[in-house]
């Protein structure tokens, strides 16, 4: 049964780009817009994680946090939040936080970083390896290897390959991988190119013919890695 994960925030667009992002690394994601409406859910259901946005309308998430805790409800709660102070994320980790997250985030490393408080939460191993091929990425320190050696990878880099190796042999559009690396709706087609070709350049054996991305014409790139 897959995991279930309750994003709790006013904003749509942060509801979308984080249950996509949840969701592209096969957790399930219900939404809740208000302090109100998640406190009902959570009274009726049993979440794997609470992804937990502060600026709510009505019940605010400091008080959604501080009702879970008084009622010894013991789901990890992540905050991801605009604001960045660290007064901030030490009073939410003070009620009880698990984790505090500060917009913008990587959608492919936060889904990550959900999945690794889930397996924390039920005593499991925190290290997490996929494997494809002659690749390793690890996914509770987010390294990546070929043949055992690791190869160094930029943020952006990291999310990409991430988002390849949880989907071997899926073909993702420029706009989509966009939607899911950068988190946002595609403004300039370049920029994906730019770091696919620097993906290349670090794991193929001949970039200028790659094996393992591959562009698939007129619908994307797919990474094969049999």
């Amino acid at each position: 049964m897959a995991d279930t994960v309750l994003i709790i925030d006013a904003d749509v667009n942060s509801r979308t780009v984080l249950a996509r992002s949840l969701r592209s690394a096969a957790i399930q994601a219900e939404t809740a817009s208000s302090g109100e409406e998640a406190l009902e859910r959570l009274w009726r259901v049993k979440y794997d994680l609470v992804v937990l946005e502060i600026d709510l309308p009505g019940i605010d998430g400091y008080h959604v946090l501080q009702d879970l805790r008084r009622r010894g409800v013991k789901t990890p709660v992540v905050i991801c939040s605009a604001h960045g102070e660290d007064y901030e994320q030490l009073y939410c980790l003070d009620l009880g936080a698990d984790d505090y997250v500060t917009k913008p985030f990587n959608p492919v490393v936060f889904a990550a970083k959900a999945r690794a408080l889930i397996r924390r939460s039920r005593g499991l191993p925190m290290e997490d390896l996929v494997t494809a091929g002659p690749f390793t990425y690890n996914t509770s320190t987010l390294r990546f290897y070929k043949n055992g050696e690791e190869i160094v990878l930029s943020g952006k880099e990291n999310a990409m390959m991430k988002l390849f190796m949880d989907n071997p042999d899926r073909i993702f559009s420029r706009s989509r991988l966009y939607d899911l690396v950068w988190g946002g709706s595609l403004v300039d087609e370049n920029t994906v190119m730019v770091y696919i070709s620097r993906l290349r350049a670090k794991i193929e054996d001949k970039p200028a013919q790659p094996r393992y991305i591959q562009t698939v014409r007129g619908l994307g790139y797919r990474f094969v890695a049999k």
